[in-house]
């Protein structure tokens, strides 16, 4: 049985992407069973011969969706709030359902910011429950979707319900499909509640309130600090503003597993990157563009 992985990035989080993808390859014993999803834009050459590495390493399969050849993404991205911390590469999890085939029934969707240390075969092989999603309760949803007070969006949301992070996201494709979360998704716009909630994620928690199953924390570890090493997380999701491919020793050694997550992405390419970053801040910080 294959094992559907989707990730969702651009030319700026490559490096990163490959650190996750790699994560699920050495944590994972079927190897051979991996398909992985890369939906991306703004991909130069030289960064999608960085990822195409990854099968020389590893008996795994690439499907590419070049997400600036498509015109749904195009028009979503368009019109919809712009996330400007994440990009709004952020909708494209959205379309899942129509770029990969039909023959994909299950598919595992991760946040390009997430190492991964325990195999996902145990994900492929859950129990639904009969719900269409399974994913993990964010431990302040209540304050995402209520902001300051808790207050805000109380039409829209409960405090007392359950909300789940969408970082990572198992999917069962056919369910989802049938939630027409595009559709959804365009009549929240029309009615005036995209333009008030926290993008997709809040989205996606109102499409499947009470329709999603509930995992345990340690497949979406959120804010991975340093104390969560002693707790075995599976999944690592690095929300905080800290990340492992920082280059400050005093921010590594705030977050979880960061000497772990260099070697994970390759000496090589953590140093790249970090030279990347940094000519990318240079060049804003002049006005010379992102």
């Amino acid at each position: 049985m294959s094992m559907h992985v989707a990730l969702t990035f651009d030319d700026n989080f490559w490096a990163p992407a490959y650190a996750t993808m790699r994560s699920v390859c050495l944590f994972t014993h079927s190897r051979q069973a991996l398909v992985f999803h890369l939906c991306h834009r703004t991909l130069s050459a030289a960064h999608r011969a960085d990822l195409e590495k990854i099968i020389e390493e590893f008996p795994v399969e690439l499907r590419w969706y070049d997400l600036d050849q498509s015109e749904l993404f195009q028009d979503i991205a368009a019109r919809m709030p712009e996330n400007t911390r994440l990009s709004n590469i952020v909708y494209a999890r959205l379309m899942i359902d129509r770029l990969v085939g039909s023959e994909v029934a299950r598919i595992l969707y991760l946040d390009c910011d997430m190492l991964v240390r325990e195999d996902v075969s145990f994900l492929f092989e859950l129990d639904l429950e009969g719900k269409a999603i399974a994913a993990v309760r964010d431990p302040v949803g209540a304050l995402i979707t209520g902001q300051r007070d808790l207050a805000r969006n109380r039409d829209l949301f409960d405090p007392a319900d359950c909300y789940f992070n969408a970082g990572m996201v198992l999917i069962d494709v056919a369910s989802w499909r049938e939630a027409d979360i595009i559709g959804r998704m365009e009549a929240a716009y029309a009615s005036g509640v995209m333009q008030r909630i926290y993008y997709d994620q809040d989205l996606l928690n109102l499409i499947f309130k009470d329709k999603w199953l509930k995992l345990p924390w340690r497949w979406n570890t959120i804010d991975a600090r340093h104390a969560h090493e002693g707790l075995d997380p599976a999944i690592l999701h690095y929300t905080g503003e800290n990340k492992p491919w920082g280059v400050l020793s005093g921010m590594l050694q705030s977050v979880a597993y960061a000497r772990l997550y260099r070697h994970v992405m390759t000496n090589d390419l953590f140093y790249r990157f970090a030279r990347h970053r940094w000519k990318r801040w240079w060049k804003k910080k002049l006005g010379l563009g992102r």
